[in-house]
């Protein structure tokens, strides 16, 4: 009898992940008819390049083409981070809302399969969004000075990133009432973490009530990794910070996400 027991929850974890990747297929069919969140997760982010570009090129760099060298892997990990904060959570949260959820827990597949197939499938999303990200960032000049193997890494690191911080909004996403409430908090956040960092311009250059605070922010640090590695300079330490807190977060809030989402009924 001992002797069936792993087979059994062996069989149960195959199961689910094997269901999990069915319910990304439903997902990314979800996210290929209704576009809306990875738009939002490149259009943003390119605006944003584009505005800080020719608003602050000849100020901050003297040139444009120097000072976008500086901003692409910033916008990068913006692209990332914000396609996490929203796509995942607004898709689960409706799925609560509407009782989709309820009729995939009276289907003989795992409680939590739903959460983690949609959260799979945004691996995909991240992928589509910093692949455009680079395409725009090529068109305005910029170019990759650390070599085609640093250029993955920056993109790993952005991903990996990405991918940690939707747990987050993921959590915040099983527990609110409504996707308006889902799209309230990622602004909310969106604002501090993605705006108050090293994003425009070094840590150093920012009055001092705010460099405080872009210095401990962990996108900071991802910006800064990504920078040091498709510039081919030297990593002050940021791709380990970066490495770091992307465990925090996937372990504080992947936990506590996929409980709640358990508890729901």
């Amino acid at each position: 009898m001992t002797a069936t027991l792993p087979r059994t929850s062996r069989t149960r974890g195959f199961a689910t992940l094997r269901h999990s990747g069915i319910l990304a297929q439903r997902s990314l069919l979800k996210s290929a008819r209704n576009p809306g969140p990875v738009i939002n997760g490149v259009i943003t982010p390119a605006l944003f390049m584009v505005l800080f570009l020719y608003l602050f090129g000849g100020p901050v760099a003297g040139s444009t083409a120097e000072y976008l060298q500086y901003l692409f892997p910033g916008i990068l990990a913006m692209g990332a981070g914000l396609a996490g904060m929203i796509s995942t959570a607004s898709a689960i949260n409706l799925d609560l809302k509407n009782g989709v959820t309820d009729r995939f827990r009276s289907l003989p597949i795992g409680r939590t399969a739903p959460l983690l197939g949609s959260v799979a499938a945004d691996l995909l999303r991240y992928l589509v969004a910093v692949s455009i990200l680079f395409l725009i960032g090529t068109l305005l000049g910029f170019r990759v000075q650390g070599g085609p193997l640093a250029a993955l890494g920056a993109t790993g690191l952005a991903i990996l990133f990405g991918f940690c911080l939707s747990w987050a909004m993921v959590f915040i996403g099983v527990l609110v009432k409504s996707a308006d409430a889902v799209l309230s908090f990622s602004f909310i956040t969106f604002l501090p973490l993605q705006l108050g960092s090293s994003l425009g311009a070094p840590t150093d250059t920012l009055p001092g009530w705010l460099r405080a605070w872009a210095d401990i922010n962990p996108v900071t640090h991802v910006m800064n990794a990504c920078r040091a590695l498709l510039n081919g300079t030297p990593d002050d330490g940021s791709a380990g910070l970066t490495l770091l807190w992307s465990a925090v977060l996937f372990g504080v809030f992947c936990p506590l996400a996929v409980r709640a989402y358990g508890r729901q009924e």
